[in-house]
């Protein structure tokens, strides 16, 4: 399935061991939303991609090409080529996260067999974008429960372990291009390009599930005004700031090698069109650097109110 950063940062979070005891509250929830996951990504396979013949990324793809060329039953193969990286994944993960997969992609399985979806629409291009759309939400909400609907994120990132040379988005991205070159081979060239819409669909919406609209950017800022920069970013945009003593190098106005204090804070992506307006205002010659988050933890990271 897509591979986004967040994904591989949830992963690398999943815990070690079964969670200790807690509210009944936090557990209906985990529940609530690996059964919302399995039925999304379930109308996304069986009321759109399956009736036109277009194919997913991932273990689900290879599931869905097989089911396609040898007329082998889908929910079947979801479980059975699933199983092996929920073996991985229960080695290297943690025996919660690989309980909780086994039993979502079981879940998968039944629902593709027994649950009756109608055929939403013949349009070729409204199948592709809305069936990319609900598998990728499926994936998310199934993830934000603690459980993966698709094991290839985990070999992924298992093999990018053993080659350091080699990066996890090469590896989906490797097995991707022959996932769809097969589909290209056996289904026809039009249902290949298709499933890659479908692919890129599912992508981003399995990046809003994750990340959703508050996807949080880093900011570094290097000015000879960072106090009047500081002061803004906490009492103007309700953000808190870091500061770091740096020493500059060579720059516009030659080399310089007196103190300076360096700005860093961690921004939406919504607001950072009117940070990046406020230290303009401040110091137009500011040095901004930014940079994508994956992950955060600790610290004031949601915006303190303003009065």
């Amino acid at each position: 399935m897509p591979n986004l950063p967040s994904v591989l940062s949830i992963l690398r979070t999943m815990p070690t061991t079964l969670p200790a005891p807690s509210s009944i509250a936090t557990h209906l929830k985990d529940f609530a939303l690996v059964v919302l996951g399995i039925l999304s990504a379930g109308v996304g396979l069986k009321a759109f991609l399956l009736s036109s013949h277009f194919i997913d990324g991932g273990v689900t793809g290879i599931s869905m090409l097989l089911a396609q060329v040898f007329g082998l039953p889908l929910a079947a193969l979801i479980l059975v080529i699933n199983l092996p990286f929920i073996a991985l994944g229960y080695k290297q993960i943690g025996r919660g996260f690989a309980l909780k997969s086994a039993l979502a992609i079981a879940g998968l399985s039944l629902t593709i067999a027994f649950v009756p979806f109608p055929d939403i629409t013949p349009d070729l291009l409204l199948t592709a974008v809305f069936g990319g759309l609900f598998i990728g939400a499926g994936i998310g909400l199934a993830m934000r429960g603690g459980a993966v609907l698709d094991g290839t994120e985990i070999a992924a990132l298992l093999i990018s372990k053993h080659t350091p040379l080699v990066k996890v988005s090469d590896v989906i991205l490797i097995g991707n291009v022959f996932i769809f070159s097969a589909a290209a081979f056996f289904l026809g060239v039009q249902q290949a390009l298709y499933s890659i819409l479908t692919y890129v669909a599912a992508s981003k919406a399995l990046d809003f599930l994750l990340n959703g609209i508050e996807q949080y950017t880093g900011v570094t800022i290097v000015s000879e005004l960072s106090e009047e920069i500081r002061q803004v970013i906490t009492e103007k945009l309700g953000r808190g700031v870091t500061i770091y003593q740096g020493k500059r190098g060579y720059g516009k106005r030659g080399e310089q090698q007196e103190a300076r204090d360096i700005v860093f804070t961690v921004v939406t992506r919504l607001e950072l069109p009117q940070l990046r307006t406020e230290v303009r205002r401040i110091d137009p010659k500011a040095f901004l650097i930014q940079q994508s988050i994956d992950d955060t933890e600790g610290g004031m990271v949601k915006k303190r109110p303003l009065h």
